[in-house]
């Protein structure tokens, strides 16, 4: 229970985190996947498959309706296969291609986990049920299937430790370049200083009046001995 609790909180955080930053930044080109990432995915993949398939089959050979309890128990019984085998042929066969398409998605990774976990409950009950009610058969079959269900179910938790920790090292990583655009991004601001006495107005100097002319001293003035002719 503490290591689900604290693998469902990683994922949410990591998830967060992913959302944040891609609406911050834009959307991100993932990374490549290496080789052994792929492999490794295949590998539990084709054993849930085949988990699937057992477990559609036996589930197909339960004889629910002869076990020797009440009828409620029947129908809850009835309910459960039936979410079961509806989650085995038509949700799960979707998850499992869009992980081939997108092995290291985290969102995509969790949403298995969680659906594993969902089956895994609901097996169990149905499982509990057989032993207590149906044949020998009916229980073995379907207590193999609940063993390969929860060996899936932590393959897949493994997993997503794995995808989580490298995430958070790329979100580390993000972060930094995030901040780093921010500050360049962000306009410099002026700063006024109110206090500072308004600047001096320029003094500007008057040319000064031209000097009057001075008077010729060649110029010949009326003598004083002429006088005017009397008529």
């Amino acid at each position: 229970m503490i290591h689900r609790q604290s693998l469902l909180l990683s994922c949410c955080l990591s998830l967060a985190l992913v959302s944040i930053a891609q609406t911050a930044g834009g959307q991100a080109p993932a990374p490549p996947v290496s080789y052994s990432s792929i492999n490794e995915l295949n590998q539990i993949l084709g054993n849930l498959q085949q988990a699937s398939q057992s477990t559609l089959a036996d589930l197909g050979h339960l004889r629910i309706d002869k076990w020797k309890t009440d009828s409620g128990t029947k129908r809850q019984t009835e309910a459960d296969v039936e979410s079961i085998q509806k989650n085995l042929q038509n949700a799960l066969p979707g998850i499992l291609n869009e992980l081939k398409a997108s092995p290291e998605n985290v969102a995509l990774t969790f949403k298995m986990y969680r659906n594993l976990d969902a089956l895994f409950d609901v097996t169990s009950s149905v499982v509990e049920s057989a032993g207590a009610f149906g044949n020998k058969d009916e229980f073995q079959g379907l207590n193999r299937d609940l063993g390969a269900l929860q060996d899936s179910r932590r393959a897949f938790a493994d997993r997503m430790d794995r995808i989580a920790l490298a995430k958070e090292t790329e979100l580390g990583q993000l972060r930094t370049a995030l901040q780093a655009a921010r500050a360049e991004a962000t306009p410099k601001k002026t700063v006024v200083d109110d206090t500072a006495p308004p600047p001096k107005k320029p003094v500007t100097r008057k040319k000064p009046a031209p000097k009057p002319a001075t008077p010729n001293s060649q110029t010949q003035t009326p003598s004083s001995s002429t006088t005017p002719q009397q008529h």
